[in-house]
Formats: structure tokens, C-alpha cells, sequence
């Protein structure tokens, strides 16, 4: 694969794709009135999966003014494919005995978290301030976002936005996201950031019962700028549901005159 030209320098990971990297196609003259979108893909995806969304938006001229970053994950020894964590079963039907679920992976979702926000700390090094940056994801991509902003000292309730599509908050039981908050010195509220939710009626993956109980827990920390969007669908993006993820991106990281 031919290298691909970059504008700025990336965090390197043993083992990891270096991320796809797609510059504005008109870049605001002053990077602190651009913005830059890290996209996270799903399990058993890869950068290149979510490149086309790109190619989209900007061959359509939509947020010309707005750097793409697509990262990699890595390969997960436990699930034989790349993820930002190991993944676990997500039922339609509510546990007769809930001490038996399956454990979630928080080793490999805050191992996760640390790579990504090394990436902002880069689009920060760039000049473009974490309030012109979105982070967002689709299935555990929007997982690997929403738990980001929930807990990272750096940037918990700091960025533009969050997108999260087909996807899911982890760690909602067992206190354990309100334990990470106070470890990390954040308030036991997330309060008023910008978050777009979005997923298909259809999607087995990601079922009903689990979209409720990722919006109840944001509810919890009072997460009160929460758009929620349902399409017809499964466990995909399509184009009404990118068409209202450009009007968020739009609202969020909107063009600023030089």
C-alpha cells in the first residue's frame, strides 16, 4: 500500500495500521478554525471500512473545512479479529440472574481510550483546540466514544461532539463509570456536551434493549444535549443517517471566517 500523505504526526504503535489521515480539502488558514473528526470503526473492521464515508463528505463538498482521522485497532488475541476491546454478548432479553453476565473487557476499553486521546493530544499539537474536535465511531467505535468522554481526564465533556452510530455504552452496571469518573477527578455529572445517537430498528446486533439502557445510562450523568435517531435498517450506515450526521457535524463544528 502506497504511503499516504500526512499534515501531522501520529502517535506510533507497535502492531497497529498507522490511522488514514484525510486533510481538509479547504483548510481554514488558522488550524484553530478548522476541526478534525476521529472516526473509530467497528469489530472486525478496519480504517479503510470507514474511508468512504469520507470520500463522501468531502467529494460532496460537505465540511470542507474538517480533517478526517481514521484510526486502527488492533488485533484481539480473544476474538481473533482487530477490536478496541474484547467483545461480549449483547442480549435482547434482560438476565435472569445478572451476577452471571458476561465481564466486560474495561482492561481493553481504557487501553483503547488512551490511544485515542493520543490522538487528540495530536490534533491539539496541530492548533486545532479539543472544542473543534469530534470524536465518534460506528458499533464498538461508538462504544470506544461514548466511554471516552464519560472518563478521560483530558477530555471528558471538553470535545465538539460525540457521534456515536449503531453502538452502545459499556460499563453501565455495577458503578463501575461513576468509579472511573471519581478516579479521574471528574464530577459525578458529565453535563452539557453535544452527543448524536443512531441506530437501525433492525440491528440484532445492538438490540432494543440495549439502545434503552445506553440512553438511561447518560440519563444518569445527565447528559442533557442527547440527539437519538432510529432508521429503517440493521446494523449499518446509510444515507439517511449520515445526511443527519452532517447537520450535527454542521451545528457542532460549524465553518469560522478567518
Amino acid at each position: 500500500m502506497a504511503a499516504r500523505q500526512r499534515r501531522m504526526t501520529l502517535p506510533s504503535t507497535p502492531g497497529r495500521v498507522e490511522p488514514i489521515y484525510k486533510p481538509a480539502t479547504k483548510p481554514a488558514s488558522d488550524p484553530a478554525h478548522g476541526a478534525t473528526f476521529i472516526f473509530l470503526h467497528g469489530l472486525g473492521d478496519d480504517a479503510e471500512g470507514l474511508e468512504n464515508i469520507a470520500d463522501q463528505f468531502q467529494n460532496g463538498d460537505k465540511l470542507s473545512w474538517m480533517n478526517w482521522l481514521i484510526p486502527n485497532a488492533m488485533e484481539d488475541h480473544d476474538s481473533q479479529q482487530t477490536a478496541w476491546y474484547t467483545p461480549s454478548s449483547l442480549s435482547p432479553f434482560a438476565p435472569s440472574r445478572p451476577e452471571l453476565e458476561d465481564d466486560e473487557d474495561e482492561e481493553g476499553l481504557l487501553k483503547s481510550v488512551a490511544y485515542v486521546e493520543s490522538l487528540i493530544d495530536a490534533c491539539v499539537s496541530k492548533g486545532v483546540p479539543p472544542n473543534r474536535v469530534v470524536l465518534g465511531g460506528f458499533s464498538q467505535g461508538c462504544a470506544l466514544s461514548l466511554i471516552l468522554d464519560l472518563t478521560s481526564k483530558r477530555y471528558s465533556g471538553k470535545l465538539a461532539g460525540i457521534v456515536g452510530l449503531c453502538g452502545y455504552l459499556p460499563l453501565a452496571g455495577k458503578g463501575r463509570l461513576q468509579h472511573l469518573r471519581a478516579v479521574n477527578g471528574l464530577p459525578p455529572t458529565h453535563g452539557d456536551m453535544a452527543i448524536f445517537l443512531a441506530r437501525g430498528k433492525q440491528d440484532s446486533l445492538i438490540p432494543k434493549r440495549v439502545w434503552n439502557l445506553t440512553l438511561k445510562g447518560l440519563e444518569g450523568f445527565e447528559a442533557t444535549s442527547v440527539e437519538q435517531h432510529e432508521y429503517e435498517g440493521g446494523h449499518t450506515v446509510g444515507g439517511p443517517m449520515l445526511r443527519d450526521v452532517c447537520k450535527f457535524l454542521e451545528m457542532v463544528v460549524p465553518k469560522l471566517e478567518d
